[in-house]
C-alpha cells in the first residue's frame, strides 16, 4: 500500500479536549459550508461526497484514550480524503454483502503513519468516513 504523503500535521493538544475542540472546529467549518448533512469531495471517488455521520458514532463506542489517538489524525485524514489518487485497499464486509470498505494509507507532515476507512453503501452508493487511525 502506498501511503499519500498529506501537507497538515498532528492536531495540537495534550488531552482529548484540546484535540477535541481543534478537531469540532474543524468540523464546524465543514458543516458551515454544506446546506445538509456534511461532506467533503473526494477526488479518488470522481468528486463523489464523503458524509461524516459514521465517524462522530464509531468514535463514541472507543475509550477516552483511543479517541485522543483517532483525533489527532482528523486533519490529516481530511485532507487524505479530498486529495488522494491512489489506490486503497478494498474489502468486502464480512457481516453485510451490501457494504465495501476502503482503506487508504496516509503519512502527516511529519511522517506518520495513518489508516483511514470509508465505507460505501453498494445499494445508495453513499459513501462515509468511517475512521482515522495511526498505523503502530
Amino acid at each position: 500500500m502506498n501511503p499519500y504523503q498529506t501537507k497538515t500535521d498532528l492536531l495540537p493538544g495534550t488531552n482529548l479536549g484540546e484535540v477535541y475542540r481543534s478537531a469540532w472546529r474543524i468540523y464546524h467549518q465543514i458543516e458551515k459550508s454544506t446546506r445538509r448533512k456534511p461532506y467533503v469531495r473526494s477526488v479518488y471517488f470522481k468528486k463523489e461526497k464523503i458524509f461524516f455521520d459514521l465517524f462522530w458514532a464509531h468514535l463514541k463506542d472507543k475509550g477516552p484514550k483511543e479517541r485522543f489517538k483517532r483525533l489527532k489524525f482528523f486533519a490529516a485524514a481530511i485532507d487524505l480524503i479530498k486529495n488522494t489518487r491512489l489506490t486503497p485497499v478494498i474489502k468486502n464486509s464480512p457481516h453485510k454483502k451490501t457494504e465495501i470498505y476502503y482503506r487508504f494509507a496516509g503519512l502527516t507532515k511529519a511522517n506518520q503513519l495513518f489508516i483511514v476507512q470509508i465505507k460505501e453503501n453498494t445499494r445508495s452508493k453513499n459513501k462515509y468516513f468511517m475512521s482515522c487511525f495511526p498505523v503502530e
